[in-house]
């Protein structure tokens, strides 16, 4: 409740700040919509909304999804064969001196305007948070745990599953709660390039018709909707391990 609370404060203080600003300055509603005009429109459009947005959810969770499954048999792979690893590091810290942004085009001309390029546009944003979170918490087992481990005779497949990846699920656990958050990023910018739904396609529209309370209740939407993903994978991580 107290979080809960805190944040509903700091919500309405913020409320507050861009209503006076609207007002202190006149703003134009095409220059800046005040709140109460956002909100109006984000419940007259709240179909509208509610179908780009279902489209843009698909699109975060396909690629969450597939993100976090790729990052974590790529941190496995490299925890297993110092070969794997030697070959892997190297690319996953080339990967990000590529922005990602340059490659949306591409994907775009690769996939096509359809669902799969934004589902591979985010699954590229959280692909190295996750990989590199859990490659690293994998390398961080405590060494008394190995040692022992290696006096019992366990074999190096048993000490990786049964000692190395349960010690580095906290880890995985960081990339998740992080991918939540850089998932929609990749989404949006593929329906920036090529779309013909969900809120980018959304926002661009209701910018380049000077519509302009339209394209911020689709903003809105889209942040409530990060910050209920993010929550979501924040629960599900510690329901899971640590519990």
């Amino acid at each position: 409740m107290t979080r809960v609370a805190t944040l509903a404060g700091i919500t309405a203080v913020a409320l507050l700040a861009w209503q006076a600003l609207v007002a202190a300055f006149a703003l134009p509603r095409f220059i800046l919509p005040g709140p109460g005009l956002v909100f109006g429109t984000l419940w007259t459009s709240r179909t509208l909304i509610a179908e780009h947005a279902l489209v843009t959810m698909t699109e975060v969770l396909l690629g969450l999804g597939l993100g976090a499954a790729l990052g974590f048999a790529t941190a496995i792979a490299m925890a297993a064969s110092p070969v794997a690893r030697a070959l892997l590091r190297p690319m996953l810290v080339f990967s990000q001196a590529v922005p990602v942004f340059a490659l949306a085009p591409i994907l775009t001309l690769w996939l096509g305007y359809g669902l799969w390029s934004k589902v591979a546009m985010a699954l590229l944003i959280i692909y190295f948070p996750v990989t590199s979170a859990f490659s690293d918490a994998l390398m961080r087992t405590p060494p008394g745990w190995l040692e022992l481990a290696r006096v019992m005779n366990a074999t190096p497949g048993r000490i990786l599953w049964r000692i190395r990846v349960p010690a580095a699920m906290p880890g995985f656990a960081s990339g998740l709660r992080l991918a939540a958050v850089y998932a929609p990023i990749g989404a949006i910018i593929g329906e920036w390039v090529g779309a013909s739904r969900g809120l980018g396609y959304l926002m661009l529209l209701a910018n380049g018709r000077a519509k302009i309370d339209l394209m911020f209740a689709a903003l809105i939407v889209l942040a409530i909707l990060t910050l209920l993903l993010h929550a979501a994978v924040d629960a599900a991580c510690r329901r899971l391990w640590q519990s």
